[in-house]
């Protein structure tokens, strides 16, 4: 259920509303729009009469929201939600570019990629310091070391962090480290992990699960939002299907989808979307004109000796190549993307 406060509503009035709500078991979710306060209700709400709520002193309106997904939903929210970190901002007027390597491998390769990136008007530097891999064997990553390097990589070029969180026994130990918490495609559905990064005080950047519907993926972003944490970013990232030429299939018309159902920014990443560094370029020019609020991209400075995804990993002349290709696309829908770096 939503309920719309009169532009004109006191706090007291707010109060009491809530304080109404609260009496009758349910949760309440509140977001400041740029003309109106709304109240998301969460919970059983099939007791209360809906007319009850409208006669309360300064609401505008109320009414029930169809959706599953209740505070992720256009419903809850018309207006995009845009999260500020710094002087970066996800879901507002410029595309943002988050670039790195697949995996943080030893300090000099990552702070010569970080130092690339940064160059070409990458905002935030990727890594993965816990790998989970498909085998057991395969390189899973250095840990807290890794963490430290990423930090002074990113600080050093002026660039954000981001890196992935597997487990709820992480989540302390990253957060000191980074500024956006990545869940990957294998633990969205993964609830209880979910609903402990709702207590989490970084942004959160859900990544589709890799046979996740739009509504499961977007039921995923639910338990983060319902647990308090309002900053979460979707990414898509591709999913399973018949086809096997490519790694995934980069669902790019999930971009419009989202952008329809939800108010919450949604990146792509072709770099996983495809496998493959010769079609990662045509998928984030697609994805960029598509309306991507961001792109997340692996760059490596030497892939054919990279731990792990270098075969989907582009150079960094490549990458400065693509960047210059997506600024004229971001320019063609009124958009815009960072300068390059002298």
């Amino acid at each position: 259920m939503v309920i719309m406060m009169e532009k004109e509503a006191t706090e007291s009035q707010i109060e009491h509303v809530i304080e109404f709500l609260d009496e009758k078991g349910l949760s309440v979710h509140r977001s400041t729009g740029v003309e109106h306060i709304v109240l998301g209700v969460i919970g059983d709400v099939s007791r209360i009469d809906i007319r009850d709520l409208k006669v309360l002193p300064g609401v505008s309106d109320a009414y029930r929201i169809s959706v599953p997904y209740k505070l992720a939903s256009r419903e809850f929210k018309h207006s995009n939600t845009v999260i500020r970190i710094g002087d970066v901002e996800i879901g507002g007027n410029e595309v943002i570019v988050i670039a790195g390597p697949c995996s943080v491998e030893y300090k000099e390769q990552t702070m010569t990629i970080a130092e690339e990136v940064a160059k070409s008007g990458a905002k935030i530097l990727r890594g993965g310091a816990f790998k989970p891999r498909t085998s057991p064997y395969a390189f899973q990553g250095l840990g807290e070391e890794g963490l430290k390097i990423l930090r002074e990589a990113a600080d050093k070029y002026n660039l954000l962090v981001i890196t992935e969180v597997m487990d709820k026994d992480q989540i302390e130990l990253v957060s000191e480290y980074t500024d956006i918490l990545q869940v990957g495609a294998r633990n969205m559905q993964n609830f209880s992990f979910i609903r402990a990064l709702g207590k989490a005080k970084k942004p959160v950047f859900l990544k589709r699960g890799i046979s996740a519907t739009i509504e499961e993926w977007l039921m995923s972003a639910e338990y983060v939002l319902s647990g308090g944490n309002k900053d979460v970013i979707l990414c898509e990232r591709g999913i399973r299907t018949f086809e096997t030429y490519t790694r995934n299939t980069l669902d790019l018309t999930a971009i419009p989808v989202i952008h329809k159902l939800s108010h919450l920014p949604v990146f792509a990443d072709p770099s996983h979307g495809t496998g493959l560094r010769n079609k990662v370029i045509p998928m984030a020019r697609a994805a960029v004109a598509a309306g991507a609020d961001g792109i997340m991209i692996e760059v490596h400075h030497d892939p054919v000796h990279a731990l792990s995804d270098g075969a989907q990993s582009l150079y960094p002349n490549q990458f400065e190549e693509l960047m210059d290709q997506i600024r004229v696309i971001a320019k063609a829908i009124g958009r815009k993307i960072a300068d390059r770096k002298n």
